[in-house]
């Protein structure tokens, strides 16, 4: 990381020309295979040694990631959604057909199911500086987690030996390690932080017991 904060000299992956704009669209083409992304993600972040390397992905090494580039326009609650990451097997939902159709795309991107797929939006991941795109793939990074055991342990498949993955939500710790990486603004949680300063309007409460997913 470069001393101005800026993750700099990384030769980090542009999505192609023609999905960056609607004009550039050809033959209909909205999703992109990215394998270039892929292999600068685990060379960057993830593989033992990388220029930025957090352990906090040291599973994702045996993991097989799938990542896209896409066009289509997403959002929620008034927000754009830039970056998405789901589990390879759950992809398409739980009707048999559209599961199926949904796999057979996927397989036909990739070879096989990755274990996760990760989606980013192009014109935002071709426009946005070094610093927040990185942070953005970290983000995403930090959703795909292994599952633990009752005592805290990683679980492994008994049959392969290898990390059973799972999907993780925005847990605590992992806004601590992207905004300890970028800071606030990169991370996007500046909101949440300046909230935090400011201390509670109605009283201090444990949010445990509002969040849903907190209480998984």
């Amino acid at each position: 990381m470069a001393e101005d904060g800026q993750a700099t000299g990384l030769n980090r992956p542009r999505p192609p020309a023609n999905i960056t704009s609607i004009e550039n669209i050809v033959d209909g083409i909205r999703f992109v295979p990215a394998p270039d992304l892929v292999d600068w993600m685990l060379a960057t972040f993830i593989e033992d040694g990388a220029p930025l390397q957090n352990e906090d992905h040291a599973h994702l090494r045996d993991a097989h990631i799938g990542a896209l580039w896409t066009i289509v326009e997403n959002g929620r609650n008034g927000r754009s959604i830039v970056g998405q990451a789901e589990l390879g097997s759950t992809i398409g939902g739980m009707g048999k057909w559209t599961r199926a159709r949904a796999e057979q795309q996927i397989v036909e991107w990739f070879g096989d199911v990755p274990d996760f797929v990760i989606t980013f939006y192009a014109p935002y991941a071709d426009s946005c500086d070094d610093a927040t795109f990185c942070a953005l793939v970290e983000h995403e990074l930090s959703h795909c987690g292994q599952e633990r055991d009752e005592y805290g342990m990683p679980r492994f498949k008994k049959s392969t030996g290898l990390p059973a993955f799972c999907m993780k939500g925005h847990d605590v710790e992992e806004f601590i390690s992207v905004v300890r990486r970028y800071g606030a603004d990169a991370a996007g949680v500046r909101a949440m932080i300046d909230a935090a300063s400011v201390g509670p309007t109605i009283a201090a409460a444990d949010i445990g017991f509002a969040c849903g997913t907190c209480a998984k």
